[in-house]
């Protein structure tokens, strides 16, 4: 008959340890190397906790016993996906997204010029169009019973919007 098995405290690594013996048991080699821990400030208690030692008020003002608070994985991510559905904000920068097109637009004709209004609302459409393919690309996801999404998802949501990856029809 197999005895039951409990679960048995982790020490973190480290070696069990062993017992001490008292000083006076220990003879004079041992007594030297007894640490005393002075106490600190006594302050009058009325029926309070006992005065910390040294040691131990060292480890509660100690930075590693104050942890910053850190979320759960994935819930900071949905906190920015409602924070960025309240807006109605652009999210691609101004400055490098008309960079980027002025830099296209080169290609085919030199001495064009852009207004602001134009490259706002190519900048809005552009959003619009990447937001709504990202947002079919997590159906994809979740088609396959995932929740990430992945490269795969992207070009099965550009094939039913009948989108191909081929350059040629860019132009």
């Amino acid at each position: 008959m197999a005895t039951p098995r409990t679960p048995r405290s982790s020490r973190g690594g480290r070696s069990p340890r062993s017992p001490r013996t008292p000083a006076s048991v220990g003879g004079p080699a041992n007594r030297r190397t007894t640490r005393k821990t002075v106490p600190t400030r006594r302050t009058p208690s009325k029926g309070g906790p006992p005065p910390l030692t040294s040691a131990v008020s060292r480890r509660l003002k100690s930075p590693a016993a104050t942890r910053p608070h850190r979320f759960r994985p994935g819930t900071r991510a949905i906190m920015e996906i409602r924070k960025y559905q309240r807006t109605t904000n652009l999210l691609i920068r101004r400055l490098p997204f008309a960079r980027l097109v002025k830099e296209i637009t080169q290609s085919f004709h030199h001495d064009l010029r852009w207004r602001v209004d134009a490259v706002e609302a190519l900048q809005a459409a552009a959003e619009s169009f990447v937001v709504s393919l990202m947002e079919d690309a997590n159906l994809c996801a979740i088609h396959g019973k995932r929740v990430t999404i992945m490269p795969r998802d992207i070009h099965l949501a550009r094939r039913i919007r009948g989108l191909s990856n081929d350059p040629a029809n860019y132009l």
